[in-house]
């Protein structure tokens, strides 16, 4: 090994190090933040190492150099921009756009190596190519296609719920490998093709998905930016890129895994069944409420004051309504009269995987408060008060009572199992899945009616007139 490739492989290890202590910390939220900071540290020193691999060897020219510097300067502006403009709400579409200019990247870079080649093509490096421009194409398009849906400037079309999108996807899907295996053969004129076509099978595969799959969509695309990062690695000769792109690739595969039982939901439903909540339309799914109990702030705050024990139940409509520091001041008032207060986190609770986590983490609640659905379903008899806020198919009954509705066997929270259910909702309108929520007809339950915040606020003015927390 010459002096610049043994600078590179220090480098590189030193940089898996601590990119895989970066990760093992992301798995507490008190060193969330230091882990966030070591891996993005991790990588910057990969590219110290990559850059300086190539002024050793064959040196950089003076407008290569240009082009690196402005592109990072670009690259770390837009980054910091979103990381400080966008919302916890916006969060889900941020991650897609993410994983979509992961995919990118390594398209691109595979894209270089192709059309300017820098060594002699192998088998292994004509494969890596193939790899990082079908996946990475795929990925890009996929991911902005999810960003646009959840953003709401996407709906889903209705041929695309019809047998006629499979049909097109697997005209797609053919012509991309035929592409595939004849870029593998050395015909480079192929790459166009192979890019095209990949672009569009992302597009078709991700159209008719709905919104109630899109934590599942989002973990898959983000197991597909890992791959395709890992081939581009092989084409660069990157150590660190296949290594990072490996633990991203297999991390996402897991967590689909695990969003898929969440939601009951197989892997091949989700990206060949449609959009969840058009099948409901076509099927059951829908009804009238006949026994509905709405109370208002000052009786909810009377139920609390009274309780030994009380469950929070997070959901979006906490996200958007941004009333997670109202909740907490909330909390607060009822801990500090001792009442023992935890938060019971679904699954699939949100828009993306861990969004309820870091939207309660950003309000400082103690992680040890946080309770998975397995660890809390069996206290749900022992409570005095559950308080369910924007949180919707994870509470419906249905999933458990009802064998002829589209939720039957998706894992829920039993939130009916409590003595008293105050649900906060500005209105009546159902979930993600378009299913009317049996929990609300329950005598046990009463509806709190308005924005999550307002009537947060309410209830922290209530408890102070009753003299909660001020003891």
């Amino acid at each position: 090994m010459t002096l610049p490739e043994i600078i590179q492989f220090v480098i590189d290890l030193l940089a898996v190090l601590l990119l895989a202590l970066g990760i093992k910390g992301l798995s507490k939220v008190k060193s969330a933040r230091d882990a966030n900071r070591l891996a993005a540290f991790a990588m910057s020193l990969s590219v110290v190492g990559l850059l300086s691999y190539y002024v050793g060897t064959s040196g950089i020219a003076i407008q290569s150099w240009i082009w690196i510097i402005i592109g990072s300067i670009i690259g770390s502006l837009f980054g910091a921009i979103l990381a400080k403009k966008v919302p916890m709400t916006s969060m889900p579409e941020t991650v897609a756009l993410f994983n979509g200019c992961g995919g990118m990247s390594s398209l691109l870079v595979a894209l270089g190596v192709a059309i300017f080649p820098i060594s002699r093509s192998s088998l292994i490096n004509q494969v890596s190519i193939s790899v990082s421009i079908f996946v990475g194409a795929i990925t890009f398009t996929g991911s902005i296609v999810a960003m646009a849906k959840l953003q709401g400037w996407l709906s889903t079309p209705g041929w695309t719920q019809s047998r006629v999108r499979h049909f097109v996807n697997i005209v797609f899907a053919v012509a991309s490998l035929i592409a595939f295996f004849d870029l593998i053969n050395g015909n480079t004129s192929s790459i166009w093709l192979l890019v095209i076509v990949s672009s569009l099978l992302g597009i078709g595969v991700t159209l008719p998905i709905g919104g109630a799959d899109m934590p599942v969509v989002i973990s898959l695309l983000n197991s597909y930016s890992g791959i395709a990062a890992a081939a581009a690695g092989f084409v660069v000769k990157s150590q660190l890129l296949i290594i990072a792109g490996a633990m991203v690739g297999a991390a996402g595969l897991i967590l689909t895994q695990v969003m898929c039982k969440g939601m009951n939901r197989s892997l091949v439903s989700v990206l060949f069944g449609g959009s969840l909540s058009a099948q409901i339309t076509a099927s059951s799914g829908s009804g009238e409420y006949t026994n509905i109990t709405s109370c208002s702030v000052e009786e909810c705050a009377l139920t609390l004051e009274a309780a030994n024990k009380v469950i929070i139940v997070p959901g979006y409509g906490l996200a958007v309504a941004q009333a997670q520091h109202t909740l907490r001041e909330v909390t607060k008032k009822l801990e500090q009269n001792g009442i023992e207060v935890v938060y019971a986190i679904h699954p699939v609770a949100g828009r993306m995987p861990g969004h309820m986590n870091v939207l309660l983490a950003e309000a400082d609640v103690p992680y040890e408060q946080l309770k998975e659905m397995d660890v809390v379903n069996p206290d749900f008899p022992a409570t005095d008060v559950v308080l369910v806020l924007g949180a919707n198919d994870v509470v419906n009954p249905q999933a458990k009572n009802d064998s002829s509705s589209p939720l039957y066997g998706m894992p829920v929270l039993d939130v009916q199992e409590a003595r008293t259910v105050f649900v906060i909702k500005r209105g009546m309108s159902a979930g993600y899945s378009g299913i009317k929520n049996d929990l609300f007809d329950l005598p046990n339950t009463s509806m709190v009616f308005g924005d999550a915040k307002k009537v947060l606020n309410d209830l922290i003015g209530e408890l102070k007139d009753l003299g909660v927390g001020e003891k």
